[in-house]
């Protein structure tokens, strides 16, 4: 049987609230914890999304499902969702219109010491100079 191909959704969230809400604004992080969800329940990574209060039918969402791609939606947890979405209900309801199935990973979220936190300032701070955070 072929793999399911999951489209895994983060939040796009502003490095000011790393502070306050550090795995909100460490995609990276958000995008793990699906490859993880994704490997065990035998389904690939196809596609990372980040965004922030996109629209339930919005293209970017729904243009790898639409080519056959992708098979399916996972996000971190529900709160990642909110903020990666306009709504959530909508969305929700735009998944079960197409058929397609929309997950959480119910895994915790790592807890951000100060050291981890410095870490995904000075990956995100330094795109432009081609630092990959390794």
């Amino acid at each position: 049987m072929d793999e399911l191909r999951v489209a895994a959704i983060a939040s796009l969230t502003p490095l000011e609230e790393l502070d306050a809400d550090p795995f909100a604004v460490d995609t990276r992080s958000q995008h793990a914890m699906c490859a993880r969800w994704a490997a065990e329940h035998g389904c690939v990574v196809a596609r990372e999304l980040v965004s922030c209060g996109l629209r339930a039918d919005h293209h970017a969402l729904w243009s790898d499902v639409d080519a056959g791609q992708v098979d399916l939606f996972v996000a971190a947890n529900e709160r990642v969702l909110a903020r990666a979405l306009g709504s959530v209900e909508e969305f929700t309801a735009e998944c079960a219109r197409r058929g397609v199935r929309l997950e959480t990973t119910g895994l915790a979220e790592p807890l951000y010491t100060s050291a981890m936190k410095a870490e995904v300032h000075r990956r995100l701070s330094m795109p432009t100079a081609g630092y990959d955070g390794t």
